[in-house]
């Protein structure tokens, strides 16, 4: 009985022992942002301690719209001034990131020199409202388009921008098939084009805008050449009946008396 009581003992201290690492578990918290480049959230001043850094700090800007605020840049590379630093940042966001060259219109900066750091006032101007930069919705490839486009068209919107995660060199021939398709589908066939704008490139685009309202569809060249003469009689019939109208009138022959007529047919 002993040996017995002993085992069953010793079995639960097992199942505890594996109950317990069972239900040890590491866990992560998931922040909107990390909380190392900012120096004081509150006031908007973030801190940056080389090139990667600024250009997240702007980004994290540009997420929030934000037009102004202030990094705080420490232990920066001596080789490199800190104007030609930010300048390659700003240019690197324009050119280089989706969300720069489609939103970004222009970014500003201004340095004075602290004990310790450099602190750079920042001012951002945008060429997209809130509501164009809330809008934007996301894809991980170009065959979420079409899904996206249809319920742009069902609600009635004028625009669409739409981040792709990944893109191949043959996806600018799978939009216009997406495109040309969903147009078809819906009877669009002969409306006003779409125009198509890639970020930052058309070569590596990370974003895509649609513009879903443009110029006229062109005839096709034969209808284009009936239409031209058609316009060509009308043209010149308009000429003849204007010639018309410029013409002087001919003098009305005022009535001969009638002896006058009886001379002039005897031919006396």
């Amino acid at each position: 009985m002993k040996v017995k009581r002993m085992l069953a003992a010793l079995g639960a201290c097992l199942l505890l022992t594996g109950c317990a690492s069972l239900l040890e578990r590491e866990y992560s918290v998931v922040e909107p942002h990390s909380s190392k480049f900012w120096e004081s959230e509150a006031a908007d001043i973030l801190r940056a301690e080389n090139h990667q850094d600024i250009v997240n700090d702007l980004l994290l800007l540009i997420g929030r719209r934000t037009e102004s605020a202030t990094i705080r840049l420490y232990n920066m590379d001596e080789d490199i001034s800190v104007t030609e630093l930010l300048d390659r940042a700003t240019t690197e966001i324009q050119q280089e990131t989706p969300v720069g060259a489609y939103a970004v219109e222009y970014i500003t900066s201004v340095i004075q020199s602290q004990r310790g750091y450099d602190e750079v006032s920042v001012q951002i101007g945008y060429r997209r409202t809130p509501e164009q930069m809330q809008a934007v919705v996301n894809t991980t490839t170009v065959e979420g388009l079409s899904a996206l486009l249809e319920t742009a068209l069902d609600e009635g919107r004028t625009e669409l921008a739409v981040r792709i995660s990944y893109w191949r060199p043959e996806d600018h021939q799978r939009v216009e098939e997406i495109v040309h398709a969903l147009r078809e589908q819906r009877g669009l066939s002969q409306s006003p084009l779409w125009l198509v704008n890639y970020y930052p490139a058309e070569e590596t685009p990370g974003l895509v805008e649609f513009i879903l309202e443009g110029d006229e569809l062109p005839l096709p060249p034969q209808e284009e050449e009936v239409a031209t003469e058609e316009t060509a009689g009308i043209t010149e019939g308009e000429g003849v009946a204007e010639k018309a109208a410029e013409a002087p009138e001919s003098e009305p022959v005022e009535a001969l008396p009638e002896e006058e007529k009886t001379a002039v047919e005897t031919g006396e």
